[in-house]
């Protein structure tokens, strides 16, 4: 007994060193996984606008909105005290995000879209792919990738005064080239005519009907019978050409001319577009594609002196402005300004200004307790 139990213990604990070993080598195998994906760089992703969302309370609104400008407060993956790794986790657009790559992170913006941030701290300005859904901390606009935030000098620091504006062009080429791959493929188009000649032998006419001399020939194509229709502007082409061809008697084809290259159409029109004086180009897919060959292109803009404000809202109605500018004095400075949004005038409150960002993140915390909606900005 003392044998057989003895032997029944020894494989007992041969198999538990085996599945002890089993696991390591299944962790091992998992770490080394997820090492080469990551290292294998960031996935294409998909275009996307998204639908709203709500986060802690608060909802947003995604949307393609390529007059976007906005100055606020910046911070980077992983906090503004650390650089957590997050290297190989899944963007909001299906990238992998790259703490190394030039990419962002924006709560409302098409993914991915091209933007330019720039330091007003210290003029340094880049250019990022936003792929990725974020920041959801009160008071920041925008999250850029450790290596981003090196670029723009302020990772040490954490935060960055910054103004962000979107590359409408580039991001619209960048969606263009998106939604081409996301498309299915193009069914084939048959077409409408034989493309090779047709035989026939010409009928006798029907009893009772006139004899006529008039010979049939076969018609040219379109192209070479009808001359280039002028185009208007005021009904964009399409409606002229129409007329003309009706306008055309049955029984008398016009006569054969040379096709001539159709004009440049007036805005509005048909015919061959003509390039514009600036083509938009197509800025490499960084952060979710092949990075520029020559690397990241940091510029320097002048410095200029600029405060921090929490802004508690913009109304039509100055009586509006003025009771919230009351409320909220007890937290500090208030101001209330006109502005001109588009057509409409405003009148802007605001709060402060503040010296630095610990100031604005604690007023903006008084302040939403009033205005949920109130945000800071950097003027």
């Amino acid at each position: 007994m003392e044998g057989g139990a003895h032997r029944a213990m020894l494989a007992a604990s041969v198999a538990a060193a085996f599945l002890l070993g089993a696991c390591a080598e299944t962790s091992h195998r998992d770490g080394m996984r997820s090492t080469e994906q990551s290292a294998a760089g960031p996935r294409s992703g998909i275009y996307k606008v998204g639908q709203p969302y709500q986060i802690n309370g608060v909802w947003y609104y995604p949307a393609e909105d390529y007059d976007y400008v906005e100055t606020g407060i910046a911070s980077f993956y992983g906090g503004e005290t650390r650089g957590t790794n997050y290297r190989g986790r899944m963007t909001a657009n299906g990238e992998l995000y790259d703490m190394n790559g030039l990419t962002a992170a924006h709560r409302t913006l098409p993914l991915p879209s091209l933007v330019r941030v720039t330091n007003l701290e210290n003029g340094r300005t880049i250019e990022l792919r936003v792929n990725d859904r974020g920041p959801f901390a009160r008071g920041r606009i925008l999250d850029v990738s450790r290596r981003a935030a090196q670029l723009l000098g302020f990772e040490q620091q954490g935060t960055a005064r910054v103004r962000v504006e979107i590359l409408a062009p580039e991001s619209l080429a960048l969606k263009e080239a998106m939604l081409g791959r996301q498309r299915p493929p193009e069914t084939q188009v048959v077409a409408a005519v034989p493309r090779q000649a047709v035989a026939s032998d010409a009928l006798p006419p029907p009893e009772g009907a006139r004899a006529t001399e008039q010979t049939v020939t076969a018609l040219p194509p379109p192209s070479a019978t009808l001359p280039p229709a002028s185009v208007s502007a005021s009904d964009g082409g399409a409606g002229r050409r129409s007329r003309t061809a009706q306008q055309q008697p049955a029984a008398r084809p016009a006569p054969p001319v040379v096709a001539q290259p159709a004009p440049a159409a007036a805005p509005g029109g048909q015919g061959t577009p003509q390039p514009s004086a600036r083509q938009p180009e197509r800025m490499p897919a960084r952060g979710g594609g092949t990075a520029p060959a020559s690397g990241p292109v940091v510029t320097q803009v002048p410095v200029e002196p600029t405060s921090i404000f929490v802004q508690a809202g913009a109304f039509a109605n100055y009586d509006n402005a003025y009771r919230l500018s009351v409320r909220l004095s007890r937290y500090g400075r208030t101001k209330v300004a006109a502005i001109m949004s588009g057509t409409q005038q405003l009148f802007r409150v605001r709060v402060g200004p503040v010296n630095t960002v610990q100031e604005a993140d604690s007023l903006l915390a008084e302040v939403t307790t009033v205005v949920p909606e109130a945000q800071i900005v950097v003027d």
